[in-house]
């Protein structure tokens, strides 16, 4: 079936090129942005998701919060949009696969490469927790491996809009083997069901094999509830324990009893990256779970109840290793062969699934009054991403959370957008009941600068020294006869216009005036003044050089570029112009001194350098005042000798003087 999308242009801007993924959420598309003329990843929401006028709003807001993170191991969100007919997110385009497709690859990873992967991802959770922003959704096919080995957690934007009071709805499901005991239950999660998940995914890293597997995902996710799956040094020995202790630490049933932040984990794994024989003072008994009060006993029964681990079928063996881990459900599976679904196992299933049915409902209900909990503690709801009247017209605000609004700051997000809150998003509290938050005041602008007459490096630094990040392109393809060869002419947008992060900005630089293109005549036997006139008549330059020749004084004998070719108008040609023949240099013999007055040029010029050669041999050299009308020079020689005059590098005179009269 023809994609729809193919070759479409959404927001005449970006072209869809072609289909490169689909997940239970959204289509992902390979685009091209034509206004940055680079390839994107552009991921648009499903048609049947997009209906839903509440679901839209929230996928704007929140991948208008994802868009705002910034970190080498996160995908980048360059863009986000909202329209009648489509909702899209604009991403960097990653040249990689994912994780799980790399561990499908190569197989079980070294315990060396498994840390190098696992210290990424934590980093960037670290930086996303930061920004109050929870993932929800780690697992390695969310994790994309790039040629250089560096990772990049992805899916942020669809990831967020599992919020807290979901159940185990059908895309839950995909990701059942990763998700957090709370997640299981439909609790409220927090920063640190990230790092449980993110705990799986190194498990699976070290041992090749999941912590826990099942006949269906309700049995995998009841072994999350209350279960420890085997020692990762019970698969492979080559662990080193203090790995297996970060591992299994991060992947305790109780929250409480994992880490409380990434950057706590991360300070684990620097610590046994720099001595791998670090103690880290992790006591495995402190990863068991608690002995429920009341345990629930519909679900004693068939595979499930074996399926689910609880401390007291623990032998005495593991009580006295010290390691609370369920080895009998995975023994049990390895060596179980598949067989048809006992009546057994088909009244479990049928339990369990009443009771994940009664499950959803009671929290399906506890949405709807998500701020209220028992005792008049009420949950902070998470406005980052609202405006603030609309914040404030949400049902978990009205009438329950003031909204105070203490100042904004520039940021991307656009004006009057939420990017800040105090209490963050998530917490509980019994008094607290008003919500300090900071708005954008939109993006941070600056002027264009005048760049006219810069040279193109000049206006590149000029352009660089703005705070913003613009996109800067050169066009040096115009021609100027008002500014110099290698200048600005002009820039789009012009002078004064506001810019701000991302714009484009073109500088247009010249290459000089249009050449017309002329014939060169033959100056040959023409006086020098005749010469100038007529080149000066084809608009070129003319450079005199002084031979010796028996043609007269002041004769064009010779031309750098020969009569009957092609060259520009502004070009230089080079006449070669004779002394003058020997006969009239011959010496007497007898040197003197004489006075001779040259005329000073009148043609408005205050100064000129004057130049004096008496037979090729300068006789004075040196700037004179014009306004003096004319300058006696005493010229020393014999006999009869020939006098060149040059103003400003231009032969201007030529007279022979008799140094005998």
């Amino acid at each position: 079936m023809v994609d729809s999308y193919i070759g479409k242009m959404l927001d005449n801007r970006y072209e869809i090129l072609e289909r490169i993924g689909t997940g239970g959420m959204a289509v992902v598309y390979k685009a091209k942005c034509h206004r940055l003329n680079r390839l994107v990843a552009v991921k648009i929401l499903k048609s049947d998701l997009a209906q839903n006028e509440d679901f839209r709003r929230r996928f704007h807001a929140e991948s208008k919060a994802v868009a705002m993170l910034s970190h080498p191991n996160i995908v980048s969100v360059y863009d986000v949009s909202q329209s009648d007919d489509v909702e899209y997110i604009v991403m960097e385009l990653i040249d990689g696969i994912t994780l799980k497709q790399y561990m499908e690859k190569r197989g079980k990873l070294d315990w060396r490469e498994s840390l190098h992967f696992i210290t990424q991802i934590m980093r960037g959770l670290s930086h996303a927790h930061s920004r109050g922003i929870v993932h929800r959704d780690i697992k390695p096919q969310n994790i994309m491996v790039l040629r250089d080995g560096s990772v990049k957690v992805a899916d942020f934007g669809i990831a967020c809009l599992e919020n807290s009071a979901q159940t185990l709805t059908q895309e839950a499901l995909g990701s059942v083997h990763y998700i957090s005991p709370e997640q299981a239950r439909g609790d409220r999660t927090d920063a640190r069901s990230d790092i449980y998940s993110a705990g799986v995914v190194l498990y699976e890293m070290l041992t090749n094999r999941l912590p826990f597997e099942g006949d269906s995902a309700v049995s995998v996710a009841i072994q999350h509830l209350s279960s420890i799956p085997l020692a990762p040094r019970e698969i492979d020995s080559d662990i080193p324990e203090p790995l297996e202790l970060i591992c299994m630490k991060s992947m305790a049933p109780d929250r409480d009893r994992r880490y409380d932040s990434a950057e706590a984990m991360i300070a684990d794994l620097d610590a046994f990256r720099k001595n791998p024989g670090v103690d880290l003072d992790i006591d495995p008994k402190d990863l068991h779970p608690d002995e429920p009060d009341e345990p629930t006993r519909l679900l004693h029964t068939g595979s499930v109840a074996t399926a689910q681990h609880h401390p007291s079928r623990e032998t005495s063996r593991e009580r006295e290793s010290g390691r609370d881990y369920d080895r009998n459900y995975d023994r049990e599976h390895s060596r179980k062969p598949a067989r048809q679904m006992s009546p057994q196992k088909r009244t479990a299933m049928i339990v369990g699934v009443v009771v994940l049915a009664l499950v959803a409902i009671f929290f399906l209900a506890r949405a709807v009054f998500s701020s209220m909990e028992a005792g008049g503690t009420y949950t902070v709801p998470d406005v980052l991403g609202y405006k603030v009247d609309e914040a404030r017209q949400r049902p978990d605000v009205a009438g329950i959370f003031e909204i105070n609004e203490t100042g904004s700051e520039y940021d991307d997000a656009p004006a009057g957008v939420i990017i800040k809150q105090t209490p963050t998003g998530g917490m509980t509290t019994k008094t607290d009941l008003v919500i300090n938050v900071t708005t954008s005041a939109g993006a941070k602008t600056d002027k264009m600068p005048d760049l006219t007459g810069q040279t193109a490096q000049e206006a590149k630094v000029s352009m660089n020294s703005l705070k913003n990040d613009l996109d800067l392109t050169v066009d040096t393809k115009e021609e100027s006869s008002d500014v110099t060869t290698g200048s600005v002419i002009r820039t789009e947008p012009e002078a004064g216009a506001a810019l701000k992060k991302g714009d484009s900005v073109t500088l247009v630089i010249s290459t000089g005036p249009e050449k017309t293109p002329v014939t060169v005549i033959s100056f040959i036997t023409l006086t020098i003044d005749k010469a100038k006139e007529q080149a000066a008549a084809l608009g070129l330059k003319v450079t005199v050089k002084e031979v010796d020749s028996d043609e007269a004084a002041g004769t064009v004998v010779d031309q750098d570029i020969a009569a009957k070719t092609q060259t520009y108008a502004g070009e230089t040609i080079t006449l070669s112009v004779s002394k003058g023949p020997a006969s009239t240099q011959t010496p007497s013999g007898n040197t003197v001194t004489k006075s001779v007055t040259f005329a000073l040029p009148q043609d408005g010029r205050e100064t000129v350098y004057m130049v004096v050669l008496l037979n090729g041999e300068s006789q004075f050299d040196g700037n004179v005042d014009c306004s003096q009308g004319t300058i006696p020079l005493d010229l020393t020689g014999s006999g009869t000798g020939t006098v060149q005059v040059y103003y400003d590098g231009q032969l201007s005179e030529t007279r022979m003087v008799d140094f005998n009269a």
